[in-house]
């Protein structure tokens, strides 16, 4: 009886040394552990174009004002359409009562349509952008980074980053006498997509009805584009 009690209590205390081995492997794996973060970035060429244009209506008869609405817009999309490596939007069209001064009778509708232009060719939209503002207004002038090109870059900024971020594991190693290090976890961000480089329509001239189209001068410039990598190591001591 005595020897099945001692060898029952073995067991038991055989057993509690295991289950304690995963939680003191989960805390030798915290052991010299150290947070890093990596950026590097780089100035890329906008190129990609973006031009609003929009008309403007009023009238007193709504179902009259929608039609020319539409005819002045179809017919700038029928002319858009001529023009090669053009992407066409139609953006948001809105119409609204007009009141008299007191704001209680309605006295007319305005209604609002817009047509956006995207390209690479800047001297194609430039010129169809010029020939359109005969019949419509200038909204804004955009300059982006296109997504093939934003891709090409965060692949090429993705090897940096992480080459950075060796460097300076490397570093940080050397800096408490380890023998080398290894990476416990690493993540790769980049800095999403580049916010547009508007110029504003101030910065066009416009067109008078008997001129002939103006086309619109355009410096797209650059945008920054980073890639960041943090993650943690854990140093190997001698």
């Amino acid at each position: 009886m005595h020897t099945f009690r001692r060898s029952a209590a073995l067991l038991a205390l055989s057993a509690g040394t295991l289950a304690a081995l995963p939680a003191l492997a989960a805390d030798e794996l915290h052991y010299n552990q150290i947070s890093l973060r990596a950026e590097v970035s780089q100035e890329v060429a906008r190129d990609l174009m973006i031009v609003t244009l929009y008309t403007e209506e009023q009238n007193t008869d709504p179902a009259k004002l929608a039609a020319d609405v539409s005819t002045t817009m179809n017919k700038a999309l029928a002319q858009a359409k001529q023009v090669k490596d053009i992407t066409l939007r139609q953006g948001s069209r809105n119409s609204y009562p007009i009141y008299d001064t007191k704001g209680q009778k309605i006295t007319g509708w305005r209604e609002r349509a817009e047509l956006r232009l995207e390209s690479s060719d800047f001297a194609a939209l430039s010129k169809l952008t010029g020939e359109l503002l005969t019949d419509l207004k200038m909204g804004g002038m955009d300059f982006a980074i296109a997504t093939p090109t934003r891709k090409a870059s965060e692949d090429a900024l993705l090897k940096d980053a992480v080459s950075a971020f060796k460097a300076r594991a490397q570093l940080a190693t050397d800096a408490l006498g380890g023998k080398g290090y290894k990476i416990v976890n690493l993540n790769l961000n980049s800095n999403g997509y580049p916010q547009p480089y508007m110029r504003g329509p101030m910065m066009m001239k416009a067109a008078s009805m008997d001129a002939a189209p103006v086309t619109p001068e355009v410096e797209a410039g650059t945008s920054q584009v980073s890639m960041t990598a943090d993650g943690s190591i854990e140093v190997l001591m001698p």
